[in-house]
């Protein structure tokens, strides 16, 4: 199978549009009426592209969206429409959170010098800042603690039209598992109560916000007013215990959503090697039949780990192959025996489809204890995005 065309780059990804329709339509129909998504698209939209993936997912009627930091707040503003509108959730430095502010953007404010600042910056500017005020709800990482609601309560009310009041909320502590069942239960108690607590004090709030994608599936009840929806877009799940709750309630055979990603290379060589002889560096594979092996053009420095030497697996010709000897920085070997035909220029799927096979990013984690979220987030962006 060839693939047509120069490329500047030794690999490619390709993002199916049809796939991510079908798992934006599979999350709407989780949703109760009147809830409003959040894509969130921080990791460089997961490894997939923000300026690729923010334009797809905008032509599927999404209009909010959802970052970490200002890099990519930049990177949204340069991709999306003008009617989409971004929340950024995490740190951001008083120069930047000036450009946040004139830009429109929602933000995170998650201790009370971060709402002081905002506070001071939206007075200097006179633009309302638009803030979510991020509550301490058990996680331990960021938020306003109980001990400070009082004085976040002083500050808005000193604010007045300074800050847009556009949202509450929190983040729960791996809603992915089970084994958090009890400690979740206590984060909803302690944002409810909070949000009373705010509202008896005269401060209301647009919007009410808490579940990502995996509270969305084991605590719908957490859905309030906007759900901030990651990696079920993407097509994968946010464990595979949930996957495994989902399908067994919903008495499911197959997995409702499929990953839009591709990632592709091409057979930079093909040589035979006789038989006792070591493949590339050191000694941890050692030929033990006339062997015929193809090089191609990805290594740990592309994002494909070291720790997939000698077990990783890629298609050719539409067949399951192995990686042999140890992944280098820039390159790697493949076993391509048994398959007749191989060549230079040949398409190699890492992951993806081809034929009736298929490389799942889960199969990477299963072998390299790395979760979904970390390898995809490690997809360099130097990597190019093809929409398909």
């Amino acid at each position: 199978m060839k693939n047509p065309g120069s490329r500047t780059q030794s690999s490619y990804i390709e993002l199916d549009s049809a796939r991510l329709r079908e798992n934006i339509e599979f999350v709407k129909n989780l949703l109760d009426d009147g809830v409003e998504i959040s894509a969130v698209v921080k990791g460089n939209a997961y490894g997939h592209g923000i300026h690729e993936f923010v334009p797809l997912a905008e032509a599927e009627g999404i209009k909010h969206f959802s970052v970490y930091g200002v890099e990519e707040a930049i990177g949204f503003s340069e991709a999306a429409g003008p009617d989409s509108q971004l929340m950024v959730m995490g740190y951001v430095d008083e120069e930047n959170l000036a450009w946040v502010i004139k830009k429109g953007y929602e933000f995170f404010v998650y201790d009370i010098y971060q709402l002081e600042i905002a506070l001071k910056l939206a007075e200097y500017l006179d633009i309302p800042a638009k803030i979510h005020v991020e509550i301490e709800t058990g996680m331990n990482r960021t938020g306003i603690s109980p001990d400070k609601i009082e004085d976040t309560i002083e500050i808005i009310k000193k604010a007045g039209n300074h800050f847009v009041l556009s949202g509450c909320c929190t983040h729960y502590a791996g809603a992915e598992s089970i084994t958090n069942y009890y400690r979740i239960k206590r984060q909803i108690i302690r944002f409810e109560e909070t949000v009373k607590h705010f509202e008896r004090s005269g401060v209301h709030f647009k919007k009410k916000h808490t579940a990502c994608s995996a509270a969305l599936v084991r605590y719908p009840g957490t859905q309030y007013d906007m759900v901030r929806v990651g990696i079920l877009f993407y097509g994968f799940w946010p464990s595979r215990e949930t996957l495994i709750d989902y399908m067994t309630r919903n008495n499911l055979t197959s997995d409702p959503i499929t990953s839009i990603i591709s990632w592709k290379t091409l057979v930079m060589s093909v040589k035979d090697v006789d038989i006792g002889e070591y493949i590339g560096y050191g000694t941890s594979f050692l030929t033990n039949r006339q062997t015929r092996i193809a090089i191609i053009p990805v290594g740990y420095a592309h994002g494909y780990s070291r720790a997939l030497s000698n077990q990783g697996r890629v298609l050719v010709h539409g067949e399951r192959v192995t990686v042999i000897g140890t992944v280098n920085m820039n390159l790697m070997m493949i076993d391509v025996t048994e398959i007749e035909g191989v060549e230079r220029g040949d398409e190699v799927v890492l992951i993806g489809f081809q034929g009736n096979n298929r490389i799942t990013v889960s199969s990477f984690g299963e072998m390299s204890s790395q979760m979904n979220y970390e390898l995809l987030a490690r997809l360099p962006q130097s990597i190019p995005r093809i929409t398909i």
